[in-house]
C-alpha cells in the first residue's frame, strides 16, 4: 500500500512540475507579473502580488480586482500563447525565450508576447516576416515543447 501511495505522489509531483515548465514564470508569475487581462485593452500594466491568482499551478497577477474577476470567469481566454514565452522564438527556433512584458500583440483574440532587448525587437521581426506563417510554425513547435 505504501508503494502505491509513493508512486501516486511521485506522479502528481512530476505532473505539476511539468505543467509549470509550460509557462514562463520569470519574476514569479506568468507574463513577468503583468496583468494578462489588461493587454486586451491594449495596455501593458504590472500586476500586484496582492491581486494574485493561481490557475493551472502557476501564478497570474492583476492590476485591478475587476481584471482578476474577469480572468477567473474565463481564464483560457487570457492565458498568453506559448505559455508566455516569446512567440517569435517559438516560431523560428522552437526555443523558449523570455519576453519583455511591454512588447505584445493581440491577434485573433489571443495574447502573444515578445522578446525586446539589446536592439532586438522580435515583435517587429514577427510583423515583418509574415506573422500568420510564423504563428503556424510556432503552434507546431509548441506542441512538441509542451510536456
Amino acid at each position: 500500500m505504501n508503494r502505491i501511495f509513493t508512486i501516486a505522489i511521485l506522479f502528481i509531483s512530476l505532473t505539476a512540475f511539468s505543467q509549470k515548465e509550460n509557462y514562463n514564470t520569470k519574476k514569479g508569475a506568468v507574463a513577468n507579473g503583468y496583468d494578462v487581462v489588461a493587454y486586451f485593452s491594449n495596455k501593458a500594466v504590472k500586476g500586484s502580488k496582492k491581486l494574485s491568482y493561481t490557475y493551472d499551478d502557476v501564478t497570474f497577477r492583476f492590476s485591478t480586482q475587476e481584471n482578476l474577476n474577469t480572468f477567473k470567469a474565463n481564464p483560457t481566454k487570457y492565458i498568453p500563447q506559448y505559455g508566455g514565452y516569446c512567440a517569435y522564438a517559438i516560431g523560428v527556433k522552437g526555443e523558449k525565450v523570455g519576453i519583455n512584458p511591454k512588447t505584445f500583440e493581440i491577434r485573433d483574440g489571443k495574447l502573444y508576447l515578445f522578446y525586446n532587448s539589446w536592439g532586438t525587437n522580435t515583435l517587429k521581426l514577427w510583423l515583418d516576416e509574415n506573422p500568420e506563417e510564423l504563428k503556424m510554425k510556432a503552434d507546431k513547435n509548441w506542441s512538441s515543447l509542451v510536456k
